[in-house]
């Protein structure tokens, strides 16, 4: 397994054996091989050796035997950033483990991925060079593995040293000073210098490749070494032919990159691991969370049985499977069924609960969609494992113990833990809820008798969060009430069904660029961009400018006043004067920012005014439309600084639009908000509003932002480059990367009045409000409505409550006893009913088709219902207004079909209708022909026992022998 980059398996054409004849091997004594096993290419100083080392070629001859003196998680880590910060890299704190700077992927899954793509394509410069850190990271596409395979983790820490180098500038260090601080920090510790193998291993992912050394010791892969130096070469129509790739991985052409990086990912667990020599990376890492969880199910410990066999399965199990290994040590069924795979249950939700720690302190919210989606699929899978072991822990427990054990090197995660107590109990109800549904469902699937596909086992879990396992279990225990035995269903589970399903939300969908986009910015990549006067003059409404463009609809001005949309604010409105002598006015009616080119987009054909390029011309806004703009931007940041207060950290701001009269913004939140929270809300916004506090925005170098104020900075998006427009509210209460109008102090955005929120999607709250002169016209128009309430019902304002009240209870008073009295005619309904019964041959006195006048479709089913329970079969009508109600009800132990009744029914009324075998219901217009109606019910109803009869007859005998 490749920890720095999983899942890449790349043809290895045109591998040049040069990329690895690195300095370095030549004068340490090492000598190149090429494993009798795997024909990969290796490094190593033991001339005997003839395998890479690696598994499956050798076994994990260090489990039982560790490689060096024993390290905690703390002591590794801090050994590794103290090794290279020695050697003049630049410690860099932890990012996040949401990958919230990326709109590709949505958590973070190396410590490259903390420099993509703007870094390493060099558009922005790094934050340090050379520099080193330790980064927690989640991959999810081995799911299926954790706690079986003993080594793969959802979550770990990649500790990396990164050299950014450009062509034609000094180098930092390459391929040569990787190697040797590899090498010495491995001695360091005190791995045995024969033990270690550099295997060659070109690596591919992101679009680009590069060699690279994975290093292995004791069967261990450890670190991996990458030398990213290539790019893919896109819009191809020939793979095969290489006029701009001068080398071919894996059917694709690479050239050279203007930069060279140096990317490497040391596995701090797998080190831990290799010092302790457990059986499992599990045993290494979180031992205090495993004991609890065996404790709390009353298992025994590993180390008090079948350790010795459990030890010689880890180290077989990189060769081997379990099975396998368990026939050479014949071992007994009991082993697996009692002991092994209750003990990979136990590993897994103590995997599980520790990622889930540091997913859901740093922000994510579960849901149904993105990152949210992610966590919950981990949260569920870990529900999931603790019913299996029949283990009552609730998950938030485990998930405090985890954080209480890494609170030293992580003490943000300890800031978090009510929220995520609160966030998990939450999520563990709504499962509940979720099988408690889907199992109606599964048995309606199940009883048509078909087998469950693995598309639609994972369309039952993407779209109703319904596991495979309880579709089977529910399947299992269905019964055919007419044949009295089991429905067999064939349901057959990959056991990659969950790494399945997280690759499928791995990844950010892209927005592809529109054709017209991609028409304007080729026009335009020759025009100098634009100088934003709405920047440095934000209170001017009026300018001069010169035409360097025009086109279509579109003007390019030199500069200009007019705010192009963006970042949820609309564009400005306006006039361009072309001569202000003539009085040529074009009304602008939108405006677009192309990669800096502003495009001011008119009214008329810019062909047909005569407009000219040079010229000068004078343009102005509709200042009051940009000033609600801008008050409503300015509110906005107010509003989630707000809510981040109310809600909690994990606050994010997932969608905004700023309007003249009102706005809204969407927030990632775990349930809804109280009336409650939303006046607490509205309240710190307008104390922010009355302390009168600066908001001032700047350009700022983009790693010194990221630095100084964090990923907070990307509330609203990614923007690109390497300044960004940094807007500052108070002593840094708000800080936001953002390209909008703002107000200079936060007293000039006026009263801000939060009108409603409501839930957009699982997991997003979308909050409505209305700032300055628009949130007064609201107030007054509530006040208004107060008012008029008041007038109708002639009362004072103030009473207006207790009134609504009292009417209110009233009426339900009146509704009760409404529905008492329908109850009551129901019940006469039923007893004449009854008495109209007719007898139809195979069930005699036992069918009732009547019309009802007058009643309800509710009436209807109340009365069809009772019947039914008493068992008649019922076909009613009723007129009501210009239509017919028909409902139809058999009872249980009656074959007919309900649906099929009222379908033919609703044919002769010019109508239709549906529902299920024991309840139907459905309508026509055509009331004439109510009695014909009638008779084609009964007349079907005789057709389905006639059927019934004579294929009892038929089959005589064949239930018996079932």
């Amino acid at each position: 397994m490749n920890n720095h980059d999983q899942g890449v398996d790349v043809a290895r054409e045109h591998e040049h054996e040069d990329e690895y004849n690195i300095k370095y091997f030549k004068e340490n004594g090492f000598v190149r091989k090429e494993c009798k096993k795997c024909g990969s290419g290796f490094w190593t100083r033991d001339r005997d050796r003839d395998t890479c080392g690696d598994a499956p070629c050798e076994i994990y001859s260090f489990i039982g035997a560790p490689l060096f003196k024993e390290h905690s998680p703390e002591e590794i880590r801090e050994s590794f950033l103290s090794f290279f910060e020695l050697r003049n890299h630049t410690r860099l704190k932890r990012y996040p483990v949401v990958a919230r700077w990326r709109d590709d992927i949505y958590l973070n899954i190396a410590s490259i991925a903390n420099f993509q793509p703007l870094i390493t394509s060099g558009s922005v410069p790094p934050p340090a060079n050379p520099l080193v850190i330790s980064q927690p990271c989640i991959r999810l596409e081995d799911l299926h593995s954790i706690g079986k395979s003993g080594r793969h983790l959802t979550m770990f820490e990649m500790m990396g040293h990164h050299a950014f180098n450009k062509r034609g500038e000094k180098e930092i260090y390459w391929k040569n000073e990787t190697v040797q601080y590899c090498d010495e920090f491995l001695k360091q510790l005190g791995v045995a210098e024969e033990g270690i193998t550099y295997k060659e291993a070109p690596w591919v992912g992101g679009g680009n490749a590069g060699p690279c050394l994975e290093v292995i010791a004791g069967g261990l892969e450890l670190a991996t070494l990458v030398f990213m130096d290539l790019e893919a070469v896109h819009h191809r129509s020939n793979s095969n032919n290489n006029s701009n790739g001068d080398t071919f991985i894996g059917g694709q052409w690479y050239r050279k990159m203007e930069t060279y990086i140096v990317d490497t990912g040391y596995g701090l667990e797998r080190f831990v691991w290799a010092s302790k020599g457990t059986p499992t990376v599990y045993d290494a890492i979180f031992p205090e969370v495993i004991e609890e969880l065996l404790g709390s199910v009353g298992m025994e410990h590993p180390k008090e049985r079948y350790y010795n066999e459990l030890i010689e399965i880890a180290r077989l199990s990189g060769v081997m499977n379990k099975r396998e290994i368990a026939r050479k040590l014949q071992l007994s069924d009991d082993f697996f069924d009692n002991f092994l795979e209750p003990l990979e249950a136990v590993y897994a939700v103590a995997d599980h609960t520790r990622c889930l720690a540091f997913m859901l302190a740093d922000g994510i919210v579960p849901s149904n969609a993105k990152e949210g989606y992610l966590a919950r699929l981990v949260i569920r899978q870990a529900l999931r494992m603790l019913k299996l072991l029949q283990c009552d822990m609730p998950l938030e427990e485990l998930v405090a113990l985890h954080i209480k054990m890494l609170r030293k090197s992580f003490p943000e995660l300890a800031e978090s833990v009510d929220m995520i107590n609160e966030m998990l109990a939450l999520e563990k109800r709504r499962y509940e809820e979720t099988l408690s549904k889907g199992e109606r469902l599964i048995r309606q699937m199940v009883m048509e008798r078909k087998g469950i596909s693995i598309d639609t086992l994972i369309n039952l879990y993407d779209t109703y969060g319904i596991p495979p396992e309880f579709t089977r279990e529910v399947a299992s225990r269905i019964q055919d009430t007419n044949a009295n035995v089991n429905v067999t269903v064939d349901i057959n589970i990959p056991e990659d069904f969950y790494s399945r399903v997280a690759r499928m939300h791995g990844e950010a969908k892209r927005q592809e660029e529109d054709m017209a986009l991609m028409s304007l910015k080729e026009r335009t990549k020759s025009i100098p961009k634009t100088r934003q006067l709405y920047y440095d003059e934000p209170e001017s409404t009026v300018f001069s400018a010169t035409v360097l463009d025009y086109f279509d609809k579109f003007i390019v001005l030199d500069r200009t006043l007019f705010y192009p949309e963006g970042g949820g604010q609309p564009a400005d409105t306006g006039i361009i004067r072309l001569d202000t002598g003539t009085g040529n006015e074009l009304k602008v009616v939108d405006v677009r920012d192309v990669e800096g080119v502003i495009l001011h987009e008119v009214d008329t054909d810019t062909d047909a005014i005569g407009i000219e390029r040079g010229k000068q011309v004078s343009g102005s806004i509709d200042y009051r439309r940009r000033m609600a703009h801008t008050r409503h931007h300015s509110a906005t940041h107010i509003v989630i600084w707000a809510a981040r207060k109310v809600l909690g950290r994990h606050v994010w701001q997932a969608g905004a639009q700023k309007g003249e009269l009102r706005s809204r913004l969407d927030i990632t939140h775990f349930k809804r908000i109280s009336d409650a929270e939303k006046r607490e809300i509205e309240k710190l916004a307008n104390e922010m509003v009355m302390r009168d506090e600066d908001i001032s925005a700047s350009f700022m170098d983009r790693n010194e932002a990221e630095r100084r104020y964090g990923f907070r900075i990307y509330q609203g998006g990614v923007p690109p480059g390497k300044e960004l427009r940094i807007v500052r509210i108070g002593a840094d209460e708000d800080v936001q990367a953002c390209a909008g109008t703002h107000c200079s102090k936060t007293g000039e955005v006026g009263p801000i009045k939060i009108l409603r929120t409501e839930r957009i999607q699982d997991g997003i709250e979308r909050l409505w409000y209305s700032a300055g002169e628009a949130a007064v016209m609201e107030i007054q128009a509530r006040d208004d409505l107060i008012k008029r309430s008041a007038s109708v019902l002639r009362i004072p304002e103030d009473r207006l409550p207790e009134t609504v009240e009292r009417f209110f209870g009233e009426w339900k008073q009146l509704k009760k006893e409404n529905e008492r009295l329908r109850a009551e005619i129901a019940e006469l309904h039923v007893s004449i009913l009854k008495a109209k019964a007719q007898e139809i041959e195979g069930i005699g006195r036992r069918v009732i088709a009547e019309i009802i006048p007058d009643a309800d479709v509710k009436e209807l089913m109340r009365i069809a219902s009772q019947l039914s329970t008493e068992g008649f079969v019922t076909l009613l009508l009723s007129r009501i207004d210009n239509r017919v109600a028909v409902v139809s009800t058999v009872p249980d132990t009656l074959d007919l079909d309900a649906a099929m009744i009222v379908k033919r029914v609703c044919h002769v009324l010019g109508g239709g209708g549906g529902g299920t075998a024991k309840m139907a219901r459905g309508g026509g217009e055509r009331i004439e022909r109510m009695g014909d109606g009638i008779a084609a019910g009964l007349e079907l109803v005789s057709e389905q026992l006639k059927e019934i009869r004579d294929h009892v007859s038929d089959n005589s005998g064949v239930r018996g022998n079932r």
